[in-house]
């Protein structure tokens, strides 16, 4: 079992609880059917937790049918979760993916939920990757930003990403104290 699906399956259980809720996990967990899991995602009264494994088992198979229950995920208020289905999307292959990244990651509205969509862009190295990080970046310049790890993820996203666009914003970053450290090792990886 992957390492990620046996740290979900753990928590999940938790979740689920015993009796016939820890039944319905391991049966989740034990199918071979995509279709049986892609029925999780639909059927109705099904418990989050439920829909989560089945995404994330589909994700990691490739199956398309994952991808909208993940994104959702993606902007969970519980990091877990968010973390669980950037997990699965890196990995499903969706060419939508990016895109949808993109558009949770500078929404401003749901900025205490972007540091996965951040850091899955980051992984992604997609054409719409530094845009985006750019633009989140620029955002958390404000003076007395609360979401300054968002910030961090972004300047470290864009050293690893390497593209010039990014040396403005980096610079501005230097003069914000808790963005500054990320900031000059981004700018450094530019060279």
């Amino acid at each position: 079992m992957d390492a990620e699906l046996q740290s979900l399956a753990h928590r999940l259980r938790e979740e689920s609880g015993d009796g016939a809720q820890g039944a319905a996990l391991d049966r989740l967990l034990a199918t071979r059917d995509h279709d049986e899991l892609a029925a999780v995602l639909t059927e109705s009264g099904r418990p989050l937790w439920a829909r989560e494994l089945a995404a994330f088992r589909l994700g990691l198979a490739g199956d398309r049918r994952a991808f909208e229950a993940l994104v959702l995920l993606l902007n969970h208020r519980d990091p877990d979760r968010c973390v669980t289905a950037a997990y699965a999307l890196a990995r499903l292959g969706d060419p939508r993916t990016p895109r949808a990244a993109a558009a949770l990651a500078t929404n401003e509205l749901r900025v205490a939920y972007a540091l996965s969509p951040v850091r899955l862009l980051v992984e992604l190295r997609a054409p719409e990757s530094v845009p985006a990080l750019i633009t989140v970046l620029a955002r958390r310049l404000a003076p007395h930003d609360p979401h300054w790890r968002v910030g961090v993820a972004c300047a470290e996203g864009l050293g690893a990403l390497g593209d010039e666009r990014a040396r403005p914003v980096l610079e501005e970053a230097r003069a914000h104290p808790r963005l500054a450290l990320a900031a000059a090792q981004a700018l450094r990886r530019l060279g």
